[in-house]
């Protein structure tokens, strides 16, 4: 997604421990935050508040992808995010065809790289 000219960032419940652990994996991504460091965690508004400081463009021009439900995808989409629930783990084959998760979901995909398909270049 970063050749594609998209601005690619990692922010999640964990704690500053796997934030450092994170970033000396030396990922493709721009930015990697987390809860831990922010002291702050999802689902509240706050922490897409810090998502939306920290991806550029604003909410409306990011994709917030996760895995839960009432975690990820409905408080992403009421931060004013398009989101994407990934099936991944129990979670996310779990909620994939809730109709709440349909109902705020942009999209329902199976991996990361399916967002290549569903997004433009910059």
């Amino acid at each position: 997604m970063r050749a594609q000219g998209l601005w690619v960032g990692i922010a999640g419940n964990q704690t500053v421990r796997a934030a450092h652990l994170l970033r000396q994996l030396d990922l493709p991504v721009d930015q990697i935050a987390t809860s831990g460091e922010w002291g702050i965690a999802k689902p509240s508004a706050e922490f897409f508040a810090h998502v939306a400081e920290m991806a550029p463009g604003g909410p409306d021009e990011t994709v917030y992808v996760g895995d839960h439900r009432d975690n990820d995808v409905v408080p992403a989409k009421a931060a004013g995010f398009r989101t994407a629930l990934i099936r991944r783990g129990p979670w996310g084959y779990l909620w994939a065809d809730d109709p709440v998760t349909r109902s705020n979901a942009d999209w329902v995909i199976d991996s990361i790289g399916d967002l290549q398909n569903l997004l433009p270049s910059r």
